[in-house]
């Protein structure tokens, strides 16, 4: 017995690869540019100090609604709060990528235990933070780096659960809910870290 591929489905799902596709260049390097080019006050007056606040707690949100999503699917079996749990999450990650891109291209640069927000570790401000610069650094690092990996993979997740295509979905969200959880809670941590160092 052969199996037959709706040719609208399969033209449906190519499109959607595309879209996917070039959304998942686009996002990692307009981010990527952001920290090359000069900071502060590309948008005039705008007062973008609040931002780092309100992701964090996007960050803090999303993980609980990954958590919430997670929890319906795997111990209660409902597909319906489930989505709508994903849904939430997948909302709140792209007002976060909103947020963050408006702030690293309007706000000021901030480094981790800077204390007089010269820009400039000097020797006592290294040795004042000691090892958890290198902790911090590290989960920097990896939570930049998932943060751009996953995004293809949310993306598919998502549109492979609202297109009900549920054997593509399952293997999919086996790599892109732990990644995409590690990234959320990095997210907070790394505000935490860094958010004693924000100037006035």
């Amino acid at each position: 017995m052969s199996t037959q591929i709706n040719p609208i489905i399969e033209k449906k799902d190519s499109l959607y690869q595309i879209i996917i596709g070039v959304l998942s260049i686009a996002i990692p390097v307009v981010v990527s540019v952001l920290f090359y080019i000069p900071q502060t006050g590309k948008l005039g007056d705008l007062d973008v100090s609040f931002l780092p606040h309100l992701n964090a707690v996007l960050n803090s949100c999303t993980t609980v609604a990954l958590l919430a999503g997670f929890y319906c699917i795997k111990f209660k079996k409902d597909a319906r709060l489930h989505r709508t749990a994903m849904l939430v999450a997948f909302g709140l990650s792209s007002i976060f990528l909103i947020s963050y891109v408006i702030y690293h291209y309007q706000g000021e640069h901030t480094v981790y235990g800077d204390v007089d927000n010269n820009l400039v570790l000097d020797a006592a401000e290294l040795a004042a933070v000691g090892f958890t610069r290198t902790i911090y650094v590290v989960i920097l690092v990896t939570h930049i780096i998932l943060a751009a990996i996953v995004v293809p993979f949310v993306l598919f997740a998502i549109y492979f659960g609202i297109s009900n295509q549920v054997s593509k979905h399952k293997k999919i969200v086996k790599w892109t809910f732990p990644i995409w959880l590690y990234v959320a809670i990095t997210g907070v941590i790394v505000y935490l870290m860094i958010s004693p160092y924000y100037g006035s």
